[in-house]
């Protein structure tokens, strides 16, 4: 996971300073995709579960 400062600086730098994903990707070395999801959220997304945890042991009592 990237720290929000980098995101910043890659959202900057796309966004603001018109410079290629490509080209950012080069200077900060992540992978092209990476810039490009950078610049989709404003803040990294945090992990979220698909399915609610499921502890069969308690299932009969709950």
């Amino acid at each position: 996971m990237f720290p929000v400062d980098l995101y910043v600086k890659v959202r900057r730098a796309v966004m603001v300073e018109n410079k290629s994903e490509r080209e950012v990707a080069r200077y900060f070395g992540i992978h092209r995709k990476t810039v490009r999801k950078m610049c989709q959220f404003a803040v990294p997304p945090g992990y979220r579960r698909t399915q609610e945890a499921i502890s069969p042991t308690l299932a009969p009592f709950a």
